[in-house]
């Protein structure tokens, strides 16, 4: 499992289309069968800044597996007015200490 983190800063006058861009981007991530889990959370000190985490089975998943997936084009309509505002678009590697990641 590889986790995506996506952080955006939104201006305010945009934040409530941004909240309706990924619920229904949501569904289409909910749909997926590479799609583990995902959330949105919304700063509380800084309440522009967002982040998007999207846990994937694999980078491959991900990337090969979603991207050529049907509904991947109904998630970009979503998303891509807001790619101005992304920060930061990685996967990290999940690591717990003491534990095999």
């Amino acid at each position: 499992m590889v986790v995506e983190y996506i952080r955006y800063t939104v201006p305010a006058d945009r934040a409530d289309g941004f909240v309706e861009a990924y619920r229904k981007a949501g569904g289409v991530l909910h749909a997926d069968p590479h799609c583990v889990a995902y959330e949105v959370a919304r700063g509380v000190e800084q309440p522009e800044h967002f982040v998007v985490r999207i846990e994937w089975d694999s980078i491959e998943g991900h990337e090969q597996g979603f991207r050529s997936s049907p509904g991947f084009g109904e998630f970009f309509a979503a998303v891509q007015p807001f790619f101005a505002d992304i920060d930061e678009m990685k996967h990290y590697a999940v690591q717990r200490p003491g534990t095999q990641a």
